[in-house]
């Protein structure tokens, strides 16, 4: 079954151009290079799938004209990827169904403290409308997100209605988790058919890489050249890059640290010649669409 993925954000968690940054990168014309908060939209199995919800959601839906999602997956509960949470409240309103979310017991146990307002008995009216679906490192489906509606009542607030008539078989497609960790932090990744997409890893236990076979795309995480404590350097990203082997990779979760993106580009080309690496490496950029 094929998928295709479109980068939303392709930053670190201060996204490019940085606050206040006069750098080449940050003051650049070029468009690759204006990236918002790390997070991918995934259309799988006829299904709307998002990974990652960061402060930059309401952007990155706005700019791509979406309007459905069947699921939210959560990757940890770092702000830069729950951050946007909030905003799914237009989905409630316009779509008429609640949020699926798919997360991690401890990612779920932090939004259930940052967003309190949003699992109270008696919610505030408008006050987002989610399901919860705890996960882990196994195998788990998502599902078409159909079945009931959301109707609104006025200074009340939202209510469950059923759909009238027969209802439609819920379409549904079984996503494979990768372990990883950030730091010390258990963080997951996910792979889609032919495309596993990894974010703020900065170590993969070994059991994990049989998950990565015959990939037709790769993503991972790189914050710049040095050793980071919680992220793939580039080089661990290139070395990395030629084991597992994919046809392309694609680097994310890129900091002004790198040079703009053509210059980049180049260098990468350089870098995986010289180490003997068969695999493209590029850097994503935000609105990249990849199908594998």
């Amino acid at each position: 079954m094929k998928a295709t993925l479109t980068f939303l954000g392709t930053g670190t968690s201060q996204g490019i151009p940085i606050i206040g940054c006069r750098c080449r990168v940050c003051t650049s014309p070029d468009s690759r290079d204006k990236r918002f908060r790390s997070s991918a939209f995934v259309r799988y199995g006829g299904l709307s799938i998002l990974v990652d919800a960061g402060p930059d959601f309401r952007m990155q839906m706005l700019s791509h004209g979406l309007c459905h999602l069947d699921g939210i997956l959560l990757t940890h509960n770092h702000k830069d990827h729950t951050g946007g949470l909030d905003d799914v409240r237009s989905l409630n309103y316009i779509d008429r169904k609640a949020v699926e979310i798919y997360c991690e017991e401890k990612v779920e146990l932090s939004i259930r403290k940052e967003y309190s307002y949003a699992f109270e008995e008696v919610k505030y009216p408008g006050a987002p409308e989610w399901n919860v679906h705890r996960i882990d490192d196994k195998p788990f489906k998502v599902f078409s997100n159909d079945g009931y509606e959301l109707e609104w009542v006025h200074d009340v607030g939202y209510r469950y209605k059923a759909l009238e008539g027969p209802v439609p078989p819920r379409k549904e497609v079984e996503i494979i988790p990768i372990r990883g960790f950030h730091d010390t932090m258990p963080v997951l990744g996910f792979r889609f058919g032919g495309i596993a997409y990894l974010t703020d890893m900065s170590s993969i236990p070994e059991s994990e890489f049989s998950k990565l076979r015959d990939l037709e795309h790769l993503t991972l995480n790189t914050v710049g050249y040095k050793p980071h404590h919680s992220h793939f350097s580039l080089y661990e990203a290139l070395d990395l890059a030629g084991r597992i082997g994919a046809r392309h990779t694609w680097l994310t979760h890129l900091s002004h640290s790198f040079p703009p993106h053509a210059e980049f580009s180049r260098e990468l080309g350089r870098l995986c010649s010289e180490r003997g690496i068969a695999s493209q490496v590029l850097p994503a950029f935000d609105g990249l669409t990849i199908e594998g």
